[in-house]
């Protein structure tokens, strides 16, 4: 640990005598300019290991906590995350005994990088893959509660009483879901954004109202979209992404697990 409070009697600030400058670590992140960076400080909106920094901080990049607005930021060395469309057909695991092609194999191999979360063989659309293990946390576990947003083509045509129970809530043999938001965009085209991650949960959500899926595609996670990155293209998302993330997050106030 590298912070020293010696300075600070009245404990309102972080003044970190070794490692690199923090408005130095801000601006190579991508948050701004040096001195925005500053600005940021001096202002109060920066925290270093949950306490308010101060002009002239000093961090260490692999064992800080550096926040910006109550938003965590990712400051590590060689950290990426890619946005991947992935195609039907495709699987999200290390490997298959099946052969079957897998998720990871669409992007490069080095850095080694892991799935945030899971989509189904059948399911297409947006995934995120990352080897930062503090943003897949966040994203992943059911207390942050992070939207994710589908098209769902399903068989039939679905009525208000319907949606009304997508949106309300449906029992299934795990529990019943939590609220969420349905409308049906065209006959048989439901619009669907859930912020639980159970297994193949629109699915079975739309199975036990009589509606089974025909295609399922995911087009947004939290804050992030893209309709022009094709099936089975891949993009490294931008640090502003990866910020408008973090503070999505740190701005979703903690939820009960599922059961």
């Amino acid at each position: 640990m590298t912070c020293d409070h010696s300075n600070d009697p009245d404990a309102n600030g972080a003044q970190l005598n070794e490692g690199e400058r923090l408005q130095r670590v801000l601006a190579r992140v991508g948050i701004g300019s040096r001195r925005v960076c500053d600005d940021l400080i001096a202002d109060g909106r920066v925290k270093v290991n949950g306490r308010r920094a101060i002009p002239g901080a000093r961090v260490d990049a692999l064992t800080d906590l550096i926040e910006v607005d109550g938003a965590a930021i990712s400051v590590l060395p060689d950290t990426i995350t890619y946005l991947l469309n992935k195609p039907n057909g495709v699987v999200v695991t290390a490997d298959d005994p099946e052969g079957r092609p897998i998720a990871l194999d669409l992007v490069p191999s080095d850095p080694r990088v892991f799935s945030v979360g899971r989509l189904d063989y059948e399911t297409e659309g947006l995934l995120l893959l990352t080897n930062d293990g503090t943003l897949a946390h966040r994203l992943t576990h059911p207390s942050f509660g992070v939207e994710k947003e589908y098209l769902v083509h399903v068989s039939g045509h679905p009525t208000r009483h319907t949606l009304r129970r997508l949106r309300e809530g449906v029992e299934l043999d795990d529990g019943l879901t939590a609220p969420a938001q349905a409308s049906e965009i065209s006959p048989g085209l439901i619009r669907l954004v859930i912020h639980e991650g159970r297994n193949r949960q629109v699915r079975r959500m739309c199975d036990a109202v009589g509606h089974p899926v025909q295609r399922l595609v995911r087009t947004r996670i939290g804050p992030i979209t893209d309709t022009r990155l094709r099936p089975g293209e891949f993009r490294v998302l931008e640090q502003r992404e990866l910020l408008a993330l973090q503070r999505a997050v740190a701005s979703v106030p903690p939820t009960e697990s599922p059961r």
